[in-house]
């Protein structure tokens, strides 16, 4: 046996940049590089592997940990799984900070390999700097921390470990039921120990992403389902797109005149004005899509975990009747609210319960011209939002209007939290699939500047835009100087609305009067922060920064700065300032928010009696 002597360190990235994927026939290498912040936990060890033998890896310098991992979940989602950046931090704070990434990766079902560095194995020096100390289990570190956020977990104390544990990491980051965050505790003096590898291990490898057919008796009992049901609704989650099923669910619902609804992952499965799309689903639903749910005596989901917000807090679903078909890869989501489980590739899935329907002659229900109105009622009131206008400045959906008119239809937008979620949800119109880039497993504040960042990496022929509100872009912005340093060019849309507005709107909506959201001076008098706004100025600050940017406070000023943004080579920052409040609600939707049962405030208690009838009403339910 041929063996070559390296460091634990130097062998893991060798090993990492000979692994490729293989899907449908097209090869991919699947790790591209690494991107890092350096301290004594990994400067030595796997900062020196990546300086002196870096293979054909590339290393992207972080800002904030946290903010680069954000960047690796959003390349690995904008590339549809199929290639990834790992990420490796030093010990302590370095390493706990990616651990809100891992959670976000691992909701989301998105392939993200974190390397932290860890204690000493060997224990000589101990405690060193940064070291936690948990004296009832001296085994225990802060990297233990990532344990329940990761899908895979290692701690690699002796070299040789890594050849196990490595394709173990790589089986599980490839796999499209199991993947999430990997991680890989990295002890500091192990990183830098040599063992005599064999050859055979850096040997290159395909690992084969087979789309697993569904059992035919799974399809049989599914079909046979579907076929005594009249008013069937499709949800099209993540899965359509990371399986490149658009085409397959399209002609599945055109097959049988099936309305398509959409969850955040699964939005732009068809483009907005396909007969057929009825728009997002569930709590931040659209009007047309919520109708639908209530009636359906049957729910198809492909590819969705059913999350509250797709669920309405699982109140959507009104029929007594209602019954589910859930086309999954994952065994675990294709049991949810007792559904009918079939188990495979979303796509192969479609085009064999496609033909099973077939052959029993299956159609909807749904009478002339029904699925034809809802669409169009929806239409315009999406319509009315993108118009209205106050005289008080410029309204939330006013912007998103002009920047839906003034994109291209191939410019993907990023987003994740506050209120621009919901929006964007009910009116955002796309028109190409994977162009609508939205967080929302986690819904994690400060992904958007860091996921435009990795999208952007991960489609550097297209144009890329952080949707962002000024909470969100507070906690964590830096990867804007990375976007500058690497010459990767995105637009942030920074929607300045002062505050928390999203937490704010619905906290007012269940009998508070407001409390602790908006961006306010404390008030001397009072000693609430319930004083006048702060005036901070994003544009100011990006400039800081070396960002082109502009402040922006109306429809034309936006349009104007948009085409600018455009001509611009460098990523610039676009401060938008719209009315507090001015965001869309309801359409049929609910999302359980517990109200206490006991206030002084008559108006709490009226909210905890909307949230019991509510309940009690989502309890009566049938599935579960």
């Amino acid at each position: 046996m041929t063996t070559i002597r390296l460091t634990m360190a130097q062998a893991l990235l060798r090993f990492l940049d000979n692994q490729y994927i293989s899907v449908d026939g097209q090869e991919t290498k699947f790790v591209r590089g690494v991107m890092g912040i350096f301290g004594h936990g990994n400067v030595t060890g796997i900062g020196e592997a990546l300086e002196r033998s870096p293979g054909s890896l590339q290393f992207i310098q972080g800002k904030n940990e946290q903010g680069m991992a954000h960047a690796a979940t959003a390349y690995a989602k904008q590339s549809g799984r199929r290639q990834i950046w790992a990420c490796t931090s030093s010990i302590g704070p370095g390493a706990l900070n990616m651990v809100t990434a891992a959670g976000t990766a691992t909701v989301n079902r998105i392939p993200l390999l974190l390397l932290p560095g860890d204690n000493f194995a060997c224990r000589q020096p101990d405690p060193v700097l940064q070291q936690l100390e948990v004296q009832s289990d001296y085994t225990v570190s802060a990297v233990d921390a990532f344990r329940p956020v990761s899908r895979y977990w290692d701690r690699i104390v002796r070299p040789e470990q890594l050849m196990t544990a490595a394709l173990q990491a790589i089986r599980v980051l490839t796999d499209p039921a199991e993947t999430g965050a990997v991680t890989l505790a990295l002890p500091q003096d192990v990183q830098a120990e040599a063992y005599d590898y064999p050859e055979a291990f850096f040997a290159k490898r395909v690992h084969h992403i087979d789309r697993r057919p569904p059992s035919a008796d799974a399809v049989s009992r599914a079909a046979k389902l579907i076929a005594g049901k009249r008013k069937p609704l499709i949800i099209a989650g993540g899965g359509v797109h990371y399986a490149d099923a658009v085409e397959s669910l399209h002609a599945f619902a055109k097959a049988f005149g099936i309305p398509v609804a959409e969850t955040q992952a699964g939005k732009s499965v068809l483009p907005w004005n396909d007969e057929l799309n009825m728009g997002g689903v569930g709590t931040t639903g659209t009007l047309a899509a919520n109708r639908l749910a209530h009636e359906a005596d049957v729910i198809i989901g492909v590819g969705t975990r059913y999350s509250d917000f797709t669920t309405a807090s699982k109140w959507a679903f009104a029929n007594p009747d209602v019954q589910f078909v859930n086309l999954n890869i994952s065994p675990f989501d294709s049991v949810k609210l007792d559904g009918c489980g079939v188990i495979g590739d979303a796509r192969v899935s479609l085009d064999v319960l496609r033909e099973a329907l077939s052959q029993l002659g299956y159609t909807s229900g749904y009478g002339a011209g029904e699925l034809e109105e809802l669409k169009s009622e929806w239409t315009r009131e999406v319509d009315r939002l993108y118009a209205l206008e106050s005289d008080l400045g410029l309204t939330q959906t006013r912007a998103l209007g002009v920047l839906n008119e003034t994109l291209q239809p191939s410019d993907v937008i990023v987003c994740a939290a506050g209120s621009l979620p919901g929006d964007l949800h009910r009116v955002w119109r796309p028109s190409e699939p994977r162009t609508y880039h939205m967080e929302y497993g986690f819904s994690c504040m400060g992904y958007e500047v860091s996921g435009a960042f990795g999208a952007a990496l991960a489609e550097p022929n297209r144009d890329v835009y952080a949707f962002v509100g000024d909470g969100s872009y507070l906690m964590l912005h830096s990867e804007l100087v990375t976007s500058l340093q690497e010459g990767v060019k995105m637009t942030v849309i920074l929607f300045d609305n002062n505050g928390y507005q999203c937490i704010h709107n619905l906290q007012r909506g269940h009998g508070s009067d407001g409390f602790g959201n908006e961006f306010r001076f404390r008030d001397r008098n009072t000693g609430q922060l319930s004083g006048s706004y702060m005036p901070i100025d994003f544009a100011a600050h990006a400039r800081s920064l070396g960002v082109p940017a502009c402040t922006v406070t109306t429809a034309e000023g936006l349009r104007e700065a948009l085409l600018e943004a455009r001509k611009c080579s460098t990523s610039t920052l676009i401060e938008v300032k719209v009315l507090p409040g001015t965001n869309t609600d309801g359409y049929d939707s609910w999302w359980r928010v517990d109200v206490p049962e006991v206030s002084v405030s008559a108006k709490v208690n009226e909210a905890h009696a909307a949230s019991v009838s509510n309940t009690a009403e989502a309890a009566s339910r049938t599935y579960r």
